[in-house]
C-alpha cells in the first residue's frame, strides 16, 4: 500500500463516517424552529449526544487534514 491509497481510505471513511455522525445527532427543530422561536433553551450535551457531538469534530478534523496532505505530499 502506498501513502496515497492510505491517505484515499482515510479521507473516505473519515467523510463517510462525519455524514453518518451528522445524521445521527438529534437537533430539536420544531415547525416553529423555522421562524426563528424554537422554544427551547440552551442546554449542555450529555451523554451519548456529547460523545456524537466529539467525534463528529474529530472525523472532519482527520477529513480536512487527509485532504490537505494528500494536497501538499508530491504524488
Amino acid at each position: 500500500m502506498t501513502i496515497d491509497s492510505v491517505l484515499q481510505f482515510i479521507t473516505l471513511a473519515s467523510g463517510i463516517l462525519a455524514v453518518v455522525c451528522i445524521l445521527l445527532q438529534q437537533r430539536g427543530a420544531s415547525l416553529g424552529a423555522g421562524f426563528g422561536s424554537s422554544g427551547e433553551l440552551f442546554t449542555t450535551r450529555r451523554g451519548l449526544d456529547k460523545n456524537l457531538y466529539e467525534a463528529t469534530i474529530v472525523l472532519v478534523v482527520f477529513f480536512i487534514l487527509s485532504i490537505l496532505a494528500g494536497l501538499l505530499l508530491p504524488a
